[in-house]
């Protein structure tokens, strides 16, 4: 039997930054083009959420991958364009279309932006969350100083972006007690895509050609940082979905806390910010996928093959 998946995703392929110079994460990309191959799941909808990048770029570059590269026809829906509104909580045509898909059946959600969409559904849906089998994110991290750090020699540290632009949604996840799977840095950072890797992509199929081109400028700024390749961070999350068994994960225990914003530690002032920690410690339970198997990388790109 086939999985079935909703995927909410901050796509971003190809896309300039719009407050700072370069290129937007091309992460998302891999995850979609994975899932459109794998042969034991089924993908039921596709829905946006601001992010990576604006909403409307994000909702065009879902229909425009669901149209020119799944082999099947997906429906794709325009989900939040900000953060929870706790003082005005408010539907989308996102959150309505997957509310009408788990009222049919059963679903798993890969949500690789920020969980807005999902916590908007759970709040107005809250006898939906049964429906839920699992939601696969890409956040969180061991302690507080577990700095994301990118680049050499001089590491700058990078944000838990999909957490920090959204953590009430997060929290309204782990209160609803839906099962909660997470795919953090600690895991991508250990998973590497080079410049031959995005050569091998590039096989005459239609949605390989376009994800190694596009994703050639998004290279040159980890190559420009020091590094030999990029992470595809959402990708671990796909993954999970369609061979769990490649990952080494392990059953840990989630809270919020409020400590020193990692991002802003060299500024003068007193900065501070949310962070999802995961540990033994009393929480909400998780799983914590933190290592990748021996071959990974072999099965990675034979997936995207």
């Amino acid at each position: 039997m086939k999985k079935n998946i909703w995927i909410d995703t901050d796509l971003s392929v190809g896309m300039k930054r719009y407050h700072r110079e370069g290129y937007s994460d091309v992460d998302d990309g891999y995850a979609l083009l994975q899932l459109f191959k794998a042969k034991n799941v089924k993908v039921h909808g596709i829905s946006a959420v601001f992010g990576n990048t604006k909403i409307d770029d994000a909702f065009r570059l879902c229909n425009k991958m669901s149209t020119a590269f799944a082999p099947y026809k997906i429906p794709v829906y325009k989900g939040a364009s900000d953060k929870i509104d706790l003082t005005n909580v408010e539907t989308n045509p996102a959150v309505k279309a997957l509310a009408k898909a788990l009222k049919k059946e059963p679903l798993s959600i890969m949500a690789i932006g920020p969980a807005t969409n999902v916590g908007i559904l759970l709040l107005l849906h809250p006898e939906l969350k049964s429906q839920i089998k699992e939601v696969v994110l890409v956040a969180g991290r061991r302690t507080p100083t577990s700095y994301f750090k990118i680049g050499k020699p001089q590491s700058r540290h990078a944000p838990d972006l999909n957490f920090d632009l959204d953590n009430d949604a997060f929290r309204i996840l782990f209160e609803h007690g839906v099962k909660v799977v997470l795919c953090p840095f600690e895991i991508s950072n250990k998973v590497w895509l080079t410049a031959k890797d995005l050569a091998t992509l590039k096989n005459g199929q239609p949605g390989n050609d376009w994800l190694s081109q596009e994703s050639q400028p998004w290279l040159q700024q980890w190559l420009d940082g020091g590094e030999a390749g990029f992470n595809p961070f959402d990708v671990l999350a796909s993954h999970y979905l369609i061979a769990p068994e490649d990952l080494v994960m392990e059953e840990l225990n989630a809270h919020l806390e409020i400590h020193p914003n990692d991002m802003l530690l060299d500024t003068p002032g007193h900065n501070f910010k949310q962070y999802l920690i995961c540990d033994k410690s009393a929480g909400f339970p998780v799983t914590y996928c933190h290592d990748v198997v021996k071959d990974y990388h072999e099965k990675l790109m034979q997936s995207l093959l």
